[in-house]
């Protein structure tokens, strides 16, 4: 099989975890200054929390389903 039997679970704590990490980052620090005038200041923070909580749910499971085999 190409590059393993758990290829599907490795993608998928691989896109669990940067969904994770990049929704909190940008909560936390925001950017500097708006790069144009259709960007905003400060991510959304409900959309972001729940996008940070599906990924870390998806990595989570992720993560499990590796360690149960």
């Amino acid at each position: 099989m190409f590059l393993g039997k758990d290829l599907i679970v490795w993608l998928l704590l691989a896109l669990g975890g940067a969904l994770f990490v990049g929704n909190v980052a940008a909560l936390v620090k925001p950017p500097a200054a708006p790069r144009g005038d259709d960007d905003l200041e400060r991510a959304p923070r409900s959309r972001s929390i729940g996008m940070a909580a599906i990924g870390f749910v998806v990595a989570l499971a992720a993560l499990a389903a590796l360690v149960t085999r």
